[in-house]
C-alpha cells in the first residue's frame, strides 16, 4: 500500500467513525467456526491468521 493510498484510508475512516462508538470483538466468527466445524483445517488456520492481521 502506497503512502497515499494509506493517508487516504485514514482520512475515509476517520469521516466514517468520527461520532461512532468502534466495538472489538473477540473470538471466532461465524465463518470460521463453520470452517473448523467441516474439518478444513488449513482454511481454518488462514482465516484465523488473517483475522489477527487486521488492524484493530
Amino acid at each position: 500500500m502506497s503512502a497515499d493510498a494509506a493517508v487516504m484510508a485514514s482520512a475515509a475512516l476517520d469521516r466514517l467513525l468520527h461520532r461512532s462508538t468502534v466495538i472489538n470483538v473477540k473470538g471466532d466468527s461465524y465463518r470460521l467456526a463453520d470452517r473448523r466445524k467441516t474439518g478444513n483445517p488449513a482454511a481454518a488456520h488462514a482465516a484465523a491468521e488473517a483475522a489477527d492481521a487486521a488492524p484493530a
